[in-house]
């Protein structure tokens, strides 16, 4: 066993966030932008929010939002940040286990970007509750790395990466209830961590509820 595995949820990304002052870039996901730039703005739920560049980003748009994390200081960082922007009545901040968190009420959009973790995880659980919260005529969007970072260290390790058609199959959704507006493997520019440019691949999945249960 790892020692990673040998962490709760809780301890790791807690002790991953404070190993420095930041640890995400602050800015929105590309497939976010992408995707969501054109959704009219209502109720958002952001899942796995860690420091808040994507409910930054919704609510600078006129989203409300609920930004959920388990640590602490991801929250925090995201909190002083949504404050310093004018943004802070826009976004509610939620300390809470996505593997024993339930959504309350509907949300228009429930966006999930890279729920990947080296510690437990029970993330098709996760994200089937996450379609549960999905509003009438809203929108459902995960996002996974289609392949690890070249730079991981658990990239050899277990299966691969789920691509967004074995996603679907995951979540077992009625087909009838939804609409699959975007299933795809997609190429984006990023920057590993000694600076270089590498090409990465998102597996992007956006679906829209079209009938309640």
């Amino acid at each position: 066993m790892t020692d990673h595995e040998q962490q709760s949820p809780a301890s790791f990304w807690e002790s991953r966030y404070r190993e420095s002052d930041r640890t995400w870039s602050g800015r929105a996901n590309v497939a976010l932008e992408r995707e969501a730039g054109g959704l009219a703005p209502g109720r958002a739920l952001d899942l796995g929010s860690g420091e808040g560049g994507d409910a930054l980003w919704l609510a600078s748009r006129g989203w409300s939002v609920t930004a959920v994390d388990i640590s602490p200081t991801a929250l925090a960082r995201g909190r002083s940040a949504a404050e310093s922007a004018g943004l802070g009545d826009r976004i509610s901040w939620v300390e809470a286990d996505l593997a024993a968190w339930a959504p309350e009420g509907e949300y228009d959009l429930v966006s999930a970007h890279f729920l990947h973790s080296p510690v437990e995880l029970p993330r098709d659980e996760i994200l089937r509750r996450a379609a549960s919260a999905v509003a009438v005529s809203g929108v459902l969007l995960i996002v996974g790395h289609g392949a690890f970072p070249p730079w991981s260290a658990h990239r050899h390790e277990g299966p691969p990466l789920p691509g967004p058609d074995e996603v679907l199959k995951s979540l077992a959704l009625p087909k009838s209830e939804w609409t699959v507006l975007t299933s795809a493997l997609v190429d984006r520019d990023a920057r590993s961590p000694s600076g270089d440019t590498v090409v990465m691949t998102d597996a992007v999945l956006m679906l829209r509820r079209t009938v309640s249960v």
